[in-house]
């Protein structure tokens, strides 16, 4: 903490007692101020190092961002400014809407940051351990070193079942080398979460995120009830379709036969592989040409981003604002493929999140409502890559090939959305498993949930620790409900737009290509507003009501469901 910066909190929170509301938000004000002044430039520069260690896996860019996340968790963990904080929310008065809110967004990252300093170092380094070793790994099959892109390949394309099994295995392989450090993450980040008061960090990141773990606990098992059938149903067709492939019987599949390391994508194997169309286009290009058709142009920030495979560079995808003033960039690993194609759309959804927030809105809100209101508009763009409508606009598709497609591309959607809400009950029970006890057999609980909910089979031996190999676990983590929370808004923003502002019955047509409405909605209601409402109150403005599942259910399952409203207080 810069000592000359906050000299006076402590001081001034003396004043208290006796000051009147005006003079308690002057003085909440004048934290703020100085809050920012030093968290504005370090927060960049922070960004920035992750950036550099990303792009080049570099041990010493891990070192430099060791050192600007401890500095940062530093000033968070402040005990006086932490109780003067405390003592302005507990005495309700500060009634400024747009100061209520940076209020709670600041009482909320103190809190899960009031641990002893040498803790907090011991955290940050951990986890700065855990996080380079993950993105630097590179699996190995037959002792030779491959990339996640190889991997995805293999999966996707190749028939020889050894092989296969081969790829999923080395996908795997980083989770046994981490697998150590992150149990001892997971246990000191519980210690520390214990020390502010929560029975563990899971719990703790979820209250302070603004949701509560009861009603998490309702969606996901409300998902189970919804989506179980229609699964089961959907994958025995799917395995039918994959032993036929392999010349197995489907008792045999096991889960190196779909496609992906972790199940959490449909294998695009029914009657069109859709790789076919993306193969001769630039998925970049594409992705480009589309958000400026509707008036929110990506070009600057694809200017910026770091978009192709090498050695050393992180293997996955995310987008970074760096420092909340414009400077905003994604990462990717691109090949025109379908899985790309979806990705990059989905990057740069959360990217415009950033870009198009309102520059006149303070430093502390121009992120967005929640993280998972930014996943929202990431899927709600990163869907239409199975779009039929937009494949024939984007792609240049005839009438008769957009007919051909038709059928198989929804096909591929539904069951994308039903198997990734099975996905998700996976990561959301596991971790929160394993927060409530890092000493369990993790490996066979993993197995566990993902017989229960995805209906793949265990592989015969010791189970090993594969499920260390999801990088959220180390990148993310207590993060994952969010995607499947961002589905259901995604889905009830796509319901709002068709049915509420174009007025139409049905969303048959409908492409969002060259329609700058869509842009201009998103920047009034979504993108522009950032964090200056609480999600749920920016949800019901921007839709007209609370977060509903219907439109998730409509959309997906064909279901219709009545009085499944989450409770408005709710998460």
């Amino acid at each position: 903490m810069n000592r000359q910066v906050f000299f006076s909190v402590a001081a001034t929170a003396l004043l208290l007692t006796g000051c009147g509301r005006n003079a308690e938000e002057r003085q909440l004000q004048g934290f703020i101020d100085r809050h920012v002044a030093v968290l504005d430039p370090l927060a960049a520069k922070a960004n920035l190092a992750y950036w550099d260690a990303a792009t080049t896996g570099k041990a010493e860019d891990y070192e430099k961002l060791g050192e600007l996340q401890l500095e940062i968790r530093r000033i968070y963990s402040d005990a006086d400014d932490f109780a003067l904080l405390k003592g302005i929310k507990e005495s309700e008065s500060v009634r400024k809407a747009g100061l209520a809110r940076q209020l709670d967004k600041l009482y909320n990252g103190y809190l899960a940051n009031q641990i002893p300093p040498e803790m907090l170092k011991r955290l940050v380094e951990t986890d700065t351990r855990v996080q380079e070793k993950y993105n630097t790994y590179r699996g190995k099959i037959d002792g030779q070193e491959v990339t996640m892109s190889d991997i995805y390949t293999i999966m996707t394309t190749e028939k020889d079942v050894r092989k296969r099994e081969l790829a999923w295995r080395a996908s795997k392989q980083v989770g046994d080398v981490i697998a150590g450090d992150l149990i001892e993450l997971v246990k000191l980040r519980n210690e520390a979460a214990r020390l502010v008061g929560f029975e563990n960090y899971h719990t703790m990141m979820i209250v302070t995120g603004e949701q509560s773990v009861e009603q998490l606990d309702a969606i996901f098992a409300k998902l189970d009830g919804l989506t179980e059938k229609p699964f089961s149903e959907l994958k025995k067709e799917l395995d039918v379709i994959l032993a036929k492939s392999y010349g197995i019987d489907t008792g045999e599949l096991m889960p190196w036969h779909y496609h992906d390391p972790f199940f959490q994508r449909t294998p695009l194997v029914y009657e069109l592989d859709l790789d076919i169309y993306y193969r001769d286009k630039d998925v970049k290009e594409l992705a480009e040409e589309y958000y400026a058709s509707v008036g929110l142009d990506v070009d600057d920030i694809l200017a910026s981003s770091d978009l192709y495979d090498r050695q050393g560079k992180y293997p996955h995808a995310f987008s970074t604002d760096i420092d909340r003033h414009g400077d905003v960039r994604i990462l990717c690993n691109l090949q025109n493929t379908e899985r790309w194609a979806e990705t990059i759309l989905h990057e740069l959804g959360h990217a415009v999140y950033s870009k198009y927030h309102d520059e006149s809105e303070p430093w502390l809100l121009r992120e967005p409502a929640h993280s998972f209101t930014t996943e929202a508009v990431a899927m709600f763009f990163g869907r239409l890559s199975r779009n039929a409508a937009w494949m024939q606009e984007m792609l240049d598709m005839s009438d008769a090939e957009r007919s051909k497609v038709e059928g198989v591309t929804w096909k591929y959607l539904q069951f994308q959305q039903i198997l990734f809400a099975r996905w998700a009950m996976v990561m959301y029970n596991f971790e929160k498993a394993l927060y409530a006890d890092p000493e369990q057999d993790l490996n066979n609980l993993w197995w566990r949930l993902v017989e229960k909910y995805q209906f793949v089979k265990k592989p015969g031996g010791p189970a090993d620790a594969g499920w260390a190999s999801k990088l959220h676990f180390t990148t993310a983590p207590c993060y994952y409900h969010n995607y499947m929370l961002g589905e259901l808004f995604a889905s009830q923003l796509h319901h709002h737009y068709v049915r509420d502002i174009l007025g139409l019955e049905s969303d048959e047509n409908v492409s969002y290509v060259n329609d700058k409405r869509l842009g201009d909605f998103l920047r009034k209601e979504v993108l522009g507003p950032g964090a200056k409402y609480h999600w749920d109150e920016m949800i019901e403005r921007a839709t007209g009501e609370a977060l509903n599942p219907k439109y998730f259910a409509e959309q997906f399952l064909k279901y219709t469901l009545q009085g499944s409203k989450f409770p408005r207080a709710g998460l």
